[in-house]
């Protein structure tokens, strides 16, 4: 039996590839130690995403692939989730703690955006990340319902300055509907709006977050702007449906955050098809394939293509999204898949932001 070495190990774990990184571990930087004592070998990852429900299964692949390495008795493979803070977040009060603010918007309302931020939100939380989200859809907020908080529901207030964010379901919640009478309509203008909301962004103590999901107001128009503007945003996530008309307005909602440098992580189709509850007949009732042009035009990827489902228009309505009332069903699983994407997707955006190269001006 020959002796294992380091450089079999590495030729080993790049034969294998994340499927959410798109590159082998140590192409990735992943692989933090590789500990080589005889013929034990023990090697520890670090994730840069919250990816709890994957990991354990990646690591038992790895590790079975390095102890069919000729020399190796045993094998041990160790992954950690390890987040890393956005390198453009500003010290902004109340987002200081923050680490990744995504933003989920669409170009037009009725597309099952703020379904889709709910259950991120949810997902990333069970992949172990701490998870807060704001609902800065300040017309028709819903995040408050969909999270099963009680109409009536006030913050409490700290040290006479910051909202105290409530907690449900694993993940803190801010709403401007926590602040106004549910059935009072808010009848204001543009910038009134774009005011509530920085102040609802300034003044929420938000605790040690490794992401805060904005549910963002349906359209293109000022309040999102200074949104996009006045918040170190990590990455945004359109969400559409196949339907002409949705995806015409999806496009405006790309390149509105392309103008304002924010990253698109990506596409999420929702209602992408319908399967008939009596005879399991599918049919695309919005279209087929709208997401994967919009996708394919725009140079990002589609995150993630759900259905036209009663049961999650239902789990939503009564205060428990799919992810947390099935967590273990079809649909929460690719919700699940969502989250993991949004958060490498994030990772591959600092990598290559970082690798891009600076230009210094001097005098000479």
């Amino acid at each position: 039996m020959s002796a294992v070495n380091r450089a079999a190990v590495e030729a080993v774990l790049r034969q294998y590839t994340d499927p959410y990184l798109n590159q082998d571990p140590l192409s990735a930087g992943c692989v933090k130690a590789i500990d080589i004592q005889g013929d034990r070998v023990s090697v520890r990852l670090e994730l840069g995403y919250a990816a709890g429900l994957f990991k354990n299964g990646w690591a038992q692949m790895l590790q079975m692939a390095v102890e069919g390495l000729d020399g190796v008795a045993s094998a041990k493979v160790e992954i950690d989730c390890v987040i890393a803070p956005h390198k453009a977040q500003a010290q902004i009060p109340g987002l200081a703690n923050v680490k990744n603010v995504v933003a989920v918007a669409s170009g037009k309302g009725g597309v099952g955006k703020s379904t889709t931020a709910a259950n991120l939100a949810l997902a990333l939380a069970r992949e172990g990340a701490k998870v807060g989200i704001l609902d800065a859809d300040i017309y028709g907020p819903s995040q408050g319902v969909m999270f099963g908080i009680a109409e009536g529901t006030r913050p409490k207030i700290k040290d006479q300055k910051w909202f105290v964010p409530i907690e449900s379901l694993g993940v803190e919640v801010m709403s401007m509907a926590f602040l106004t009478d549910d059935n009072t309509p808010m009848v204001w203008r543009g910038p009134m709006v774009s005011g509530a909301l920085l102040q609802l962004v300034t003044q929420t103590d938000w605790g040690n977050l490794d992401y805060l999901v904005i549910d963002m107001p349906p359209g293109t128009g000022d309040i999102q702007l200074t949104l996009a503007q006045k918040i170190p945003v990590a990455g945004s996530v359109i969400v559409t449906t196949p339907q002409d008309l949705a995806l015409l307005d999806a496009k405006k909602g790309v390149e509105m955050f392309r103008k304002v440098n924010i990253p698109v992580l990506g596409v999420v189709e929702n209602m992408a098809v319908h399967v008939c509850s009596n005879c399991g007949h599918a049919e695309h009732l919005f279209g087929e394939g709208g997401g994967v042009k919009l996708a394919a035009q725009y140079g990002v990827e589609l995150l993630a293509s759900l259905p036209l489902s009663l049961v999650i228009r239902e789990q939503a309505d009564g205060g428990k999204p799919t992810v947390a009332a099935e967590p273990d069903g079809q649909i929460a699983m690719v919700y699940q898949e969502l989250a993991r994407h949004v958060g490498a997707r994030i990772v591959l955006q600092e990598a290559a932001s970082q690798a891009m190269p600076s230009i210094t001006i001097s005098d000479d």
